[in-house]
């Protein structure tokens, strides 16, 4: 069977030199279902696997609409002596493109750079973490697309900067994380503001009912494109789990380091306080670290990410609030160092490798207190994750470990001739009294002496008074002592 082409799509061609020039011979699937619907114009929800091509979907549909169209324009806003009146006018954005996270934005807003090179076409970024001096200078020269996180986006409207009454194409990328992030009333602010009549597309990697309430409130009569089975992950990445217990953790993590093969890892923590400790740790350890998340300035951010991308450090630790704006080719592992509590995060955390059709491996660390959060991550990906046995720090109590087995029938027999002084015993009188079982943590007696003070190796019930045992006196009925006394 052929593959399709993007000429074959109906792209136009300055986008098509554009793509040559980016190595892109043929569209993915999620691109060659979503770009001729875009472009007739209809409005789109669009479901696929991080890593499958879903920013040029959306991307090359609005590049081309936008060089077809002419652009609005408004004025600045007025101030004293209506000097908005006296200010060039300028073009006003025609395309909102709204992420989740900074990272995200900053390389949807390279994407456009990348395709729209030879379109008379301005794009700008606007995003939280930095000065928004450059930001505001930007606006101020005109923008035909624009890039924005929604917290910042908010910022610069209400402080006149930016103006959303020209929009005609609305995205919202990642639109699970921009929810699980509290980012609904921002938005929700923010479509007030645009036009009833515009193009609007949602795209996600997962489909969970706040979101599809979402697309029913914003789109209209929609087109659903999905190429990927419902929050599954990515079949390339070998995924394993290794059980053991939170202080070993670390020396499991360093043990594993000795591989060569472990060139670009990736380690996921759920905090921030944590991802600092451990990428602390980790470069006292010897090995070149560096951490990200959202207490990180985004200068600070970048160039951690910077720092990842080109070898000069092994290894990044992260929080879930990265997990979808790392798009780094060639991260060998991704580590769940801490077991995400949300399934779906377990979702983007392993996308994160085997990324555009590459292989990768998934190593996540589960201890006791994380096996709940492992069963639902399972029934989740309705797959099992294979379970690594006999490494240097499994847990006494992992699936394959040592574990406490049954006793035998003779090992019961055994146990109930230790009689009264050893852990269990039966009553000579009357064989059906239920066994009496030594208290936990209490090793039997020999029969010559208690093992403790004042422990005669019997209990009366689980819970209860020692057998012999001083018991504490009773204060009698008043009308007992009365009737004593007469």
């Amino acid at each position: 069977m052929l593959q399709s082409s993007f000429t074959d799509l109906g792209v136009a061609e300055p986008l098509l030199r554009a793509l040559r020039a980016e190595n892109y011979a043929h569209p993915t699937p999620i691109q060659e279902q979503s770009i001729p619907q875009l472009l007739a114009g209809k409005d789109l929800l669009g479901i696929a696997q991080t890593g499958t091509g879903k920013t040029a979907a959306f991307a090359l549909p609005i590049l081309q609409h936008l060089s077809a169209g002419r652009p609005g324009e408004y004025r600045t806003p007025g101030g004293k002596g209506d000097r908005g009146e006296r200010n060039r006018r300028r073009p006003a954005p025609r395309a909102l493109i709204l992420a989740p996270t900074r990272e995200l934005a900053i390389q949807i807003g390279e994407s456009f750079r990348a395709y729209g090179r030879r379109l008379p076409l301005r794009h700008t970024v606007i995003l939280g973490g930095v000065s928004q001096h450059s930001q505001v200078r930007a606006l101020s020269g005109g923008v035909d697309i624009l890039v924005a996180t929604p917290g910042r986006l908010l910022d610069l409207k209400e402080q006149g900067h930016v103006r959303l009454d020209q929009i005609s194409h609305l995205v919202l990328d990642e639109a699970d994380l921009m929810l699980d992030m509290g980012f609904l009333r921002d938005v929700r602010k923010i479509m007030v503001s645009l036009p009833e009549k515009r193009q609007t597309m949602l795209f996600s990697a997962t489909m969970p009912s706040d979101v599809a309430r979402l697309a029913r409130d914003i789109l209209n009569d929609p087109v659903r494109v999905e190429v990927s089975p419902r929050i599954i992950t990515v079949e390339q990445v070998d995924q394993r789990v290794f059980f053991t217990d939170t202080p070993n953790k670390r020396s499991l993590l360093t043990h594993l380091l000795k591989d060569a093969d472990m060139s670009r890892v990736l380690v996921f923590m759920r905090t921030k306080r944590g991802a600092n400790r451990l990428a602390e740790q980790l470069e006292k350890a010897g090995f070149s670290t560096e951490a990200i998340h959202g207490n990180k300035t985004q200068n600070a951010r970048q160039s951690a990410l910077e720092k990842f991308r080109n070898g000069r450090a092994r290894l990044l630790v992260a929080t879930d609030v990265a997990a979808r704006g790392i798009d780094i080719s060639g991260v060998s592992h991704v580590i769940n160092y801490e077991l995400p509590n949300i399934p779906e995060s377990y979702v983007h955390r392993v996308g994160r490798t085997a990324r555009a059709g590459a292989e990768g491996i998934a190593f996540s660390f589960c201890d006791p207190s994380e096996r709940t959060f492992l069963r639902d991550i399972e029934r989740v990906t309705k797959q099992p994750i294979s379970i690594v046995e006999n490494h240097p720090h499994q847990s006494a109590t992992a699936p394959g470990g040592q574990k406490r087995s049954k006793p035998s029938a003779s090992g019961r027999a055994a146990s109930r001739r230790r009689g009264a002084s050893g852990g269990s015993r039966r009553s000579a009188s009357n064989g059906n009294v239920p066994e009496q079982q030594t208290p936990p943590g209490v090793p039997a007696s020999n029969g010559s002496k208690p093992e403790y003070p004042g422990f005669s190796g019997k209990r009366t019930a689980p819970g209860g008074p020692v057998a012999g045992a001083p018991r504490r006196r009773r204060k009698r009925r008043s009308r007992n002592r009365v009737s004593a006394v007469r």
